[in-house]
């Protein structure tokens, strides 16, 4: 008997094979979600973390900033709101 557990993006039964594990990827033919089995007892599913998704780009620390740019113009507009 295979196990089934609700996908948690489209709320469909998902069956999985018999004796799932902690970490296994599956993928929802309903809707074709990445799943990831995060407990057995019930099993339960939630969404998968693709490493390959993480583009380094995303997380460039290394962005320079404006040091010398003036936010004055936003305490302006609290004093505004506080004057009221």
């Amino acid at each position: 008997m295979s196990a089934k557990a609700i996908c948690p993006s489209c709320g469909e039964w998902v069956k999985l094979p018999d004796h799932p594990k902690i970490g296994q990827k599956i993928t929802c033919l309903q809707c074709e979600a990445d799943l990831e089995v995060i407990e057995v007892n019930p099993v339960e599913l939630d969404w998968a973390f693709m490493e390959d998704e993480l583009d380094e780009e995303d997380w460039d620390d290394d962005e320079e900033w404006d040091e010398e740019e003036e936010w004055d113009d936003e305490d302006d507009e609290d004093e505004e709101w506080d004057e009221r």
